[in-house]
């Protein structure tokens, strides 16, 4: 009797170590699963936000994109405009002076032709007259 007293002990203790076992693999089991769920739904509130992140960050740089757009041309077309007015303005002192420097250049030349039309008068008036035999 006192063999199955022992027998039967060394199998209560063998079958309550058994589920005790059992229940922390339960335990251990459920904690792993709930930690789990919540890495998941982390990753999940994470990849939402990048996906936020990264649409905000499209979209803002597409209106970035567009106002740099908007300012260079602005830029090209106040450059090209000042372009033109500077050649304009270049081309109209341009024939401005032409212009003096041409007027300038016909007094000269018609007071040089008034001088020598004078001084030949002159020189025809002082000079002696041929005289009929010598020539």
């Amino acid at each position: 009797m006192k063999i199955t007293s022992l027998i039967a002990a060394l199998v209560a203790t063998a079958a309550v170590t058994a589920l005790g076992e059992e229940g922390v693999v339960q335990d251990v089991k459920h904690v792993a699963k709930k930690t789990g769920e919540t890495i998941k739904d982390g990753l999940e509130t994470v990849g939402e936000k990048t996906k936020d992140t990264a649409k905000t960050v499209g979209k803002k740089t597409k209106e970035t994109a567009e106002t740099v757009g908007e300012k260079t041309k602005e830029t090209g077309e106040i450059v090209a405009r000042k372009t033109k007015e500077t050649v304009e303005g270049t081309g109209e002192k341009t024939t401005h002076t032409s212009r003096k420097t041409h007027r300038k250049s016909t007094r000269t030349s018609n007071k040089a032709a008034t001088e020598t039309t004078e001084q030949q008068s002159t020189n025809r008036e002082s000079a002696p007259a041929p005289s009929p035999g010598s020539g």
